[in-house]
């Protein structure tokens, strides 16, 4: 959640960013009056409370009528500390409950308006041009059934639509995949991880997934716990109710893990092959730093994951995401798309969030510094999520064949090409 202060201090600010976001500002003046409401059944419940710990000192002094007096009104107190304490903590939950509902504020300097409004900020590489080469293209699917890589026949079959088995050489791949990127992020500075896929709620609300995503995530009610979408939500919630030192940040992790989402909303979309799907595997990036360090250390993962798509050999580009586009913890967020050959554009591979304070105020991490301690501020970003990259690689790396060339990077891995089954 963004800090209170702002709210007080300048409701005008958190009002432009909803207007940044194409949201509603109604909910600033419910916040402002909710803490008033909070900040005002603090000082009645502490008025009361003063009056009851002063009688408490007088009553042992006071004699005959004063002292029945004295004790009359304690009872009455009791009764009115009690109800004062009620209603402190109703208004302090209604104000956490409502705050949780507002996103991180926008940041002035992401494009504004909608999913399509987005800023490119760099192109790399030319795409192929097959009809020069002379042959039609074909789609990931139909190469990974060539090479026996993919196969979402079975995975249906066994799982439901939206699932699919690596096999061979799409097995092999996935590793060489997961090998290279968690070298290349150890080498970086970041700490190699495998944290747990299932996570309690406080976790998934921390990082802001049960808000506007909250349809997308898997829940398991007889266990109350949340199979995450993404590493990011066990990485941040790892130091949850902790005060890191000032001189030891940044620090840094990359982790592996399985992801499960529903992909709510997104029924008949990318439904060929691997694109979009229920369960992927990903290897995330994830930052604790202060927040005067939060914008160079954005700028930071998205030079890595540059790195990352450099070294794969693919064409792509960087989008700059538009305000309306953004997650509930981020206030500005990078993107790189890969250019996909059969369907002739650039689709999202991996992408940068800055989340500022949004999700430490919620798990309580701190930083302590010269001046005391304050929220920590938390960034992510997708090194490799595997399903995407390997439609990447087989589409533009495909030759007429039916084989696929490899970038260098993989070649100690699984040689220069993959080859058709026989």
């Amino acid at each position: 959640m963004i800090d209170p202060r702002i709210l007080r201090e300048d409701p005008d600010a958190v009002r432009a960013a909803q207007r940044r976001r194409g949201e509603s500002v109604d909910i600033v003046d419910e916040l402002i009056a909710a803490d008033e409401q909070r900040r005002s059944s603090i000082a009645t419940f502490e008025a009361v409370r003063g009056e009851q710990k002063n009688l408490g000192k007088l009553i042992p002094k006071a004699q005959g009528d004063e002292k029945t007096e004295l004790l009359a009104r304690t009872k009455e107190l009791s009764q009115q500390v009690k109800d004062a304490e009620a209603a402190q903590s109703q208004a302090a939950e209604s104000f956490d409950q409502l705050m949780k509902q507002l996103p991180n504020l926008a940041s002035a300097d992401a494009p504004q308006g909608g999913e399509d409004d987005f800023v490119v900020l760099d192109t790399v590489g030319t795409p192929r041009d097959f009809a020069a080469e002379g042959f039609e293209p074909r789609d990931h699917l139909e190469l990974g059934q060539m090479l026996g890589a993919i196969d979402t026949e079975r995975g249906a079959k066994v799982s439901g639509a939206r699932f699919y088995y690596l096999t061979g050489v799409g097995a092999q791949l996935e590793l060489a995949l997961t090998q290279v990127a968690m070298s290349k992020a150890a080498a970086w500075g970041f700490t190699p991880m495998i944290p747990p896929a299932l996570v309690k709620p406080r976790a998934m609300e921390g990082t802001g997934f049960l808000g506007q995503a909250a349809d997308d995530v898997y829940y398991l009610e007889k266990d109350d716990l949340y199979l995450v979408g993404t590493s990011e939500v066990p990485l941040a919630a790892y130091h949850s109710d902790e005060i890191l030192e000032a001189e030891q940040l940044p620090k840094r992790y990359a982790a592996f893990s399985p992801c499960y989402r529903r992909e709510a909303g997104s029924y008949g979309k990318d439904t060929r092959g691997i694109f979009r799907v229920h369960w992927f595997d990903k290897v995330e990036m994830f930052v604790y730093t202060t927040l005067d360090q939060a914008a160079a250390e954005h700028e930071r993962l998205l030079g890595w994951e540059r790195d990352w798509l450099d070294a794969l050999e693919l064409p792509y580009r960087v989008i700059d995401v538009a305000s309306g586009d953004l997650g509930l913890s981020a206030i500005r967020k990078f993107d790189c798309e890969a250019w996909i050959p059969t369907q002739g554009k650039y689709r999202e591979v991996s992408s940068a969030s800055n989340c500022t304070e949004f999700q430490s105020r919620r798990l309580d991490i701190r930083v302590r510094g010269d001046e005391g301690t304050a929220p920590a501020a938390t960034l992510n970003g997708t090194l490799c999520a595997m399903t995407r990259t390997i439609i990447a690689l087989l589409e533009n790396g495909q030759q007429a064949d039916g084989s696929v060339r490899l970038p260098a990077v993989l070649h100690p891995f699984l040689g220069e090409v993959l080859r058709p089954l026989a």
